[in-house]
């Protein structure tokens, strides 16, 4: 059924009943899924989920933003709704569009059998046989009681109109289709907007979200996600990546590096057997971790050279 109850209005007992109980172990749940979150971070996505506000999270690519959302689908156990911005984005590919050619042949198949009720056939064609059911709508009409993690990825690539269009949705759980009216949701979603911050977003959405920026990681915690997430990597060689990547941010860099990049690397130097890092391997493999030619330029030679010296160091203590 469409229309649904305000969010406001509804026993959402049964929902937080399923979602973690406190910081602590929301903390656990997504080091189960092998995420590493500082506190600030677990205590925004905490209370994001206890206050069912959205939740928006700003940094620059490849700090583990997305994953952000994809690990807490499924630590609670949850469907994961992606909806990827892009420029040109619009209401028909983000909330809903009528399947015309349905409607069509609906028509036809009612004209071939006689005279009809035109204002009938009008009221059918746009009812809910007919809609095609995008992103924010599948996630605002989610059956069940645990409610859909909904991921607004990379807001800022979007056209201001499209994020005007979001405030009812992040206000309300709500969106207004002309010709039913008000859908709004049983559930209120998770909502995970994540931006690169390319451009400013607006001050009016950002007062419907909580807030929190991913900032690269420390070595500690960055040594940690590349000894989680690949384990069979030699303790030598990660804790030289760890080290090399961490020295590399330091340079002038047009496109700096994520975290996402550092997992690419050490998985391929995994691959390629190696055991440790050396002046030959790091040129080799250097465009895995930058991706544009103006800084494989600057970095390869003698600054990849100095950035490796400075990567020998003992192994991490257990």
């Amino acid at each position: 059924m469409l229309a649904a109850l305000s969010h406001r209005s509804i026993n959402l007992s049964m929902t937080d009943a399923a979602l973690p109980s406190s910081i602590d172990e929301l903390q656990a749940l997504l080091a189960r899924q092998l995420y590493v979150a500082d506190r600030g971070l677990a205590t925004s996505i905490y209370l994001a989920l206890r206050l069912h506000r959205p939740l928006l999270l700003e940094g620059e690519a490849g700090v583990g933003k997305t994953e952000v959302a994809k690990v807490l689908a499924t630590g609670v156990g949850t469907e994961l709704i992606r909806l990827q911005c892009y420029e040109g984005l619009d209401v028909t590919h983000a909330v809903y569009e009528w399947n015309y050619a349905r409607q069509l042949l609906e028509i036809r198949l009612r004209e071939a059998g006689g005279p009809v009720d035109r204002a009938a056939v009008a009221a059918d064609l746009f009812g809910p046989d007919f809609l095609i059911k995008r992103p924010l709508l599948r996630a605002l009409e989610a059956p069940g009681d645990r409610p859909p993690v909904l991921l607004i990825d990379e807001l800022d690539r979007a056209d201001e109109e499209f994020e005007g269009y979001l405030l009812e949705l992040l206000s309300d759980y709500q969106v207004t289709i002309p010709e039913l009216g008000t859908i709004r949701a049983a559930t209120p979603p998770i909502v995970i907007i994540t931006s690169n911050r390319t451009r400013e977003l607006h001050d009016a959405l950002k007062r419907r979200c909580l807030y929190w920026w991913i900032d690269y990681p420390d070595f500690e915690k960055e040594y940690r996600i590349i000894t989680d997430k690949v384990p069979e990597a030699p303790v030598r060689l990660a804790e030289q990546v760890t080290r090399f990547v961490q020295e590399l941010r330091t340079a002038e860099l047009y496109k700096v590096s994520g975290i996402s990049e550092t997992l690419d690397w050490i998985a391929a130097l995994v691959a390629l057997d190696r055991q440790e890092l050396d002046r030959e391997t790091i040129d080799e493999t250097l465009g895995l971790v930058l991706k544009t030619r103006e800084d494989l330029e600057a970095i390869r030679g003698e600054l990849a050279q100095a950035l490796f010296e400075r990567s020998l160091a003992p192994p991490a203590s257990s």
